[in-house]
């Protein structure tokens, strides 16, 4: 058995938590890149999002996760019964979460969906492998936004595909290891490809950004529908 061993150190993110609602049972935020959603073993990598919120909501709980690099909404249990409530509704797939992404190149499709399990692979951690034969059922739609040809200061143009990203699974880096499998990795991925091509190398970020989450509150049994733009 291969030991996993992490090396990771996350640089400081500057960038504050946005809380876009709150009540007494859960708050939604907005995630900046550049932060983990929850403190790691490694000292140096203390800062996070569950860190930083119990500071000022005790006791609050993370009934999901965003990667490191990913931005956008969360929803964050105030109370365990709150989290126990939440983290059944992901388990029986009735939250929806939708995310937008700038790919490299330009998509031949408008919309499709990829269906490729996913496993862990110990012997390159932390990337995840397509693994028909024991990995987790995982299942993704894509839709085209919009096809944009970005200017770079060479002169030359980097082709870029906006699209919305739609996991009917929740499984690690299941979109950006999804879109590479699609030959379209996600812009400023450096696990799967997406700093890759020229004119990607120096990408700040990985462009990737929960943009929607639609969930029922526990307590008041209201459907729940929140939108954040992306940034880029």
């Amino acid at each position: 058995m291969s030991t996993i061993i992490d090396t990771f150190i996350a640089p400081p993110c500057n960038d504050k938590i946005e809380t876009l609602y709150q009540d007494d049972h859960l708050v939604l935020i907005n995630k900046p890149a550049g932060l983990l959603s929850l403190s790691g073993k490694n000292p140096q990598n203390l800062d996070s999002v569950h860190y930083r919120l119990v500071q000022q909501y005790p006791g609050c709980t993370l009934v999901h996760r965003l990667d490191f690099g990913t931005s956008g909404l969360m929803v964050v249990a105030r109370n365990k019964a709150v989290n126990v409530a939440l983290c059944h509704q992901f388990s029986q797939r009735t939250v929806r979460k939708v995310y937008s992404a700038l790919l490299c190149g330009h998509l031949n499709t408008d919309e499709g969906v990829i269906d490729a399990p996913i496993a862990k692979d110990p012997a390159r951690f932390p990337l995840m492998s397509i693994c028909p034969n024991n990995g987790k059922p995982a299942r993704s739609r894509y839709q085209v936004v919009e096809r944009v040809n970005q200017s770079l200061a060479d002169g030359a143009t980097l082709p870029l595909t906006r699209v919305q990203l739609t996991p009917e699974t929740g499984r690690t880096h299941q979109l950006r290891i999804h879109c590479q499998l699609l030959g379209h990795p996600i812009l400023g991925c450096d696990l799967y490809g997406g700093r890759l091509l020229p004119g990607t190398e120096q990408t700040t970020r990985l462009m990737l950004h929960a943009c929607e989450l639609h969930f029922t509150h526990p307590i008041s049994g209201e459907c729940i529908n929140v939108h954040h733009s992306a940034p880029f």
